[in-house]
């Protein structure tokens, strides 16, 4: 069985996280309970992805309104209908017009079938998504996490979220990964919901507004 969260057990779960450590606990208490962020597990929301690839999520927030605006509803078909010039008049660099054209080329081709997919497990869906390019760990964890509300996933490739566990926990700046996926046990089998927690914290201490 897969293993998830929704809406009616999000709460639940942070409240369990918090009682269970207490720097989790103080995140609650100071900035109260996160939205559950969520994306609809469609094309679109793998482009949006893709352009908050290792940019401000204002950068990438600027060019998905920019290619709604011109396109409207994101489909594989219309992408490929842009020329170059088009994507980059929505703000899309050179690496990011290959990316998405790449994954739009692999739906409208059926290499991958994203209906199909979401219901495969977290392991398989990384496997077959990482297969185009510019696809990798951070963008499937994202996607896992966001779209398919997959539950156990602690994406160590961001780096807000690096950056507000070494917060939090008040951890060395050379920290190594299996350190911090160490601390991270503790969370099991809801790390997904640990990192909302921390990217909450990250977000109100930096006073990020987020979008969408």
């Amino acid at each position: 069985m897969l293993h998830t969260y929704n809406k009616e057990d999000f709460h639940s779960i942070c409240h369990a996280l918090a009682a269970k450590d207490a720097d989790l606990k103080g995140i609650v208490e100071r900035w109260g309970l996160p939205p559950m962020w969520t994306r609809p597990a469609i094309f679109q929301s793998l482009v949006l992805t893709i352009l908050e690839q290792q940019v401000s999520l204002a950068s990438a927030y600027a060019a998905f309104s920019k290619l709604k605006a011109k396109i409207g509803f994101v489909t594989p078909k219309k992408i490929m209908a842009l020329s170059d010039e088009d994507l980059k008049t929505c703000y899309f660099s050179r690496q990011k017009i290959i990316y998405v054209r790449a994954l739009a080329e692999a739906v409208i081709s059926k290499k991958i079938n994203l209906k199909k997919i979401n219901l495969a497990t977290d392991d398989d869906i990384r496997t077959t998504l990482k297969q185009i390019k510019g696809i990798g760990d951070w963008t499937v964890d994202v996607y896992l996490m966001h779209a398919l509300q997959r539950a156990d996933l602690f994406p160590l490739g961001d780096i807000a979220l690096v950056n507000s566990l070494k917060h939090i926990k008040q951890l060395h700046a050379a920290i190594t990964r299996e350190e911090m996926l160490a601390i991270a046990e503790s969370w099991r089998p809801y790390r997904t919901v640990a990192s909302m927690l921390l990217w909450h914290d990250y977000i109100k201490r930096k006073n990020i507004k987020v979008l969408g």
